[in-house]
């Protein structure tokens, strides 16, 4: 595609600057602005085309400029016809990016508040393990008749919910969306996870308890499927990362309740564990009240056609009219050209597509990864069974109780520097750091056990398994549900979601059936060893298939996601060990910068071309990865 200088008056530089990307290729955190190689006529008549279209003549001098912004997003102060307002507000936007909108903030807030829901159950559960299997007679102690079977079915009450949360209420998250949007979703949720918690303490049955676990996991499911998502839809690119990590950051707080609320009632006697699984519905009744206080998701409403809702929910989230603007029209321009690659008409074949179109298959094995690396770390064992562990290692209840309670304060606080660091260090970064200190530390830590002075080794067993969650705070914490929930396309987010929940909490659900029985044959030491092998080995598989994704508009990920998963593990075993062994191990500080991924493409194609043809190529888009 040949350009002139006069065709951009100040431009030359940059177009020029463009060609040269595109035919010696693009890195794929470098994303190309399909507005950047437009003449200015040009994309001021799509511009208006764009607000005669969906009727928006009323906007339409914000919507020029916003369209000329989004062009030039970084140089916006050579920009003429924008005011010195617009450019005093898109400064602050560049230099102050905590400075959102109140609409925004409330949203993401009340949201994240019912992630809650889902920490404080599964300490309530945790506290509940030393008291209600005894009560329902399946608490039989090592050697007693039926001991085993009792194992398994304080491991099925333990994991129903992550059951029917994988098999039932993930998938249902679709369907909901579809008919009530995020919103309508999230409510919905929210009166199940009320319900639920309360019946569960007025269960007489194992039976019944495991019954009503298993309606709460349709609510966790379902939940754990939009709230991320919705969360991503509206924020800013550049601090995507740390709103939609709410999710983690209240899910670790609710943990950190839960376990306070255990030991709180520990001496209430026998309705100690009705008080422990009932109280997790706390969480639940704020975002109940107030989540269609806040707007729908602009990208749900364009999804459905209802752009003029979608321009007003806009205009909550961004302090300006011109920001508002140029993020609905870039977004729309790169979703136009998103919907050419995936076409996905039913449940059935957006769900097809999550594996067949190379766009969606890529994003669908990053965040099938980082959700069973959730697992694999061992995170979700502490938050069930910490109180078990620490008192199978020689702690009194009240002993294991006060621990566990420092495992879940520890995992909220450090959550919170990830809030500063998940949109900078980068999520892939951020993964790759703190896996290797989890996995050692869990190694240490299950030797500890075998230390005969128990105050020592109550007190070093206690030091791993917190240094464990500070690491997994900072990194995998924050970074599954928010990774899962801004990869996929808009037209397969549902299902890419829906699929990514499952896997993740399909898992839980076995390991939570396991753990027991993990736990009385390895001792607690072999249960930490294993663990720890797991952690190593996510290790390698985030570091083969988990591209970075910090900073990018959720429509820009679709550049990122056009690598190649064999060129993507080539360029690390080739290129990014070799330049890391030399410049960490060998300490040879000259070598530069490691070398991107070069994508190669054609320079008489646009990138918006390129991606168009690349999926063209083969029936359904379909290709070898």
């Amino acid at each position: 595609m040949a350009h002139s200088k006069d065709q951009f008056d100040d431009k030359g530089f940059e177009i020029e600057h463009q060609d040269r990307r595109l035919s010696t290729g693009v890195t794929a955190d470098d994303v190309v602005n399909p507005l950047a190689g437009m003449p200015r006529d040009q994309l001021l008549a799509e511009a208006d085309a764009f607000v005669d279209n969906f009727g928006f003549q009323a906007d339409r001098d914000a919507f020029r400029r916003g369209a000329l912004v989004a062009q030039r997003p970084r140089e916006f102060e050579s920009i003429d016809c924008l005011s010195d307002d617009d450019k005093v507000a898109l400064a602050s936007e560049r230099d102050h990016i905590w400075r959102q909108p109140r609409a925004l903030i409330v949203s993401v807030v009340v949201c994240a508040l019912g992630a809650a829901t889902q920490g404080w159950d599964q300490t309530g559960s945790n506290g509940a393990n030393l008291s209600f299997p005894l009560e329902f007679g399946i608490g039989a102690a090592e050697g007693q008749p039926g001991w085993q079977a009792d194992e398994w079915t304080v491991g099925l009450v333990n994991g129903s919910v992550y059951i029917s949360a994988a098999l039932i209420g993930a998938w249902l998250s679709d369907p909901l969306n579809h008919y009530f949007g995020r919103r309508g979703e999230i409510f919905i949720t929210g009166i199940i996870l009320i319900i639920t918690p309360i019946a569960s303490g007025f269960t007489r049955t194992w039976e019944q308890l495991t019954a009503v676990r298993l309606i709460m996991g349709v609510g966790v499911g379902a939940k754990a499927a939009t709230v991320p998502m919705y969360c991503a839809e509206l924020s800013p690119a550049r601090i995507r990362g740390a709103l939609t990590m709410g999710w983690q950051l209240w899910t670790a707080f609710g943990i950190f309740l839960g376990f306070c609320a255990n030991a709180a009632v520990m001496n209430t006697g026998k309705i100690a564990w009705r008080l422990q699984l009932g109280s997790a519905f706390i969480p639940a009744v704020p975002l109940t009240l107030f989540v269609y206080f806040c707007p729908e998701s602009p990208r749900w409403l364009m999804k459905k056609g209802r752009m003029m809702a979608a321009w007003k929910a806009m205009k909550r989230v961004r302090h300006t009219e011109l920001q508002a603007a140029r993020d609905l029209f870039y977004a729309y321009v790169l979703y136009s050209e998103e919907q050419k690659i995936v076409q996905g008409a039913t449940y059935y074949t957006r769900l097809v597509e999550l594996f067949t179109i190379p766009r969606c298959r890529r994003a669908t094995v990053a965040a099938s990864v980082v959700m069973l690396a959730q697992q694999m770390c061992g995170i979700n064992i502490m938050a069930f069974y910490s109180s078990t562990i620490f008192k199978r290692g020689g702690f009194s209840d009240r002993q294991a109780l006060f621990a566990s309670i420092g495992f879940g304060a520890l995992n909220f606080v450090f959550a919170i520097p990830a809030v500063f660091t998940i949109d900078t260090f980068g999520r892939r970064a951020l993964l790759l750091t703190t896996f290797p200190i989890m996995c050692i530390t869990l190694f240490i830590g299950g030797f500890m056990f075998l230390i005969d002075n128990l105050v020592v080794s109550t007190g070093l067993v206690a030091l791993f398994v917190y240094l464990f969650t500070i690491a997994y705070s900072v990194g995998e914490g924050p970074v599954p549900f928010m990774y899962s929930a801004e990869v996929f396309p808009l037209a397969q987010r549902e299902q890419g979601m829906a699929w990514s929940v499952c896997v993740c909490f399909f898992f839980g659900a076995v390991l939570s059936f396991t753990f027991p029985i993990m736990l009385r044959t390895f001792t607690p030491t072999g249960a930490f060893v294993f663990y720890a092998g797991l952690n190593a080995l996510a290790f390698f598989m985030i570091f083969l298939w988990v591209p970075e994704t910090k900073q990018l508009t959720l429509e820009e990920l679709d550049q990122t996601f056009s690598v190649k998963t064999s060129t993507f593990i080539k360029h690390n075993i080739r290129t990014v060990v070799p330049w890391w062994f030399k410049r960490y191990i060998l300490r040879k500080k000259d070598i530069g910068p490691c070398p991107p991924i070069q994508i190669e493409r054609s320079s008489s194609l646009s990138p918006v071309q390129t991606l168009s043809l690349e999926a063209s190529s083969t029936p359904n888009g379909a290709e070898k990865a």
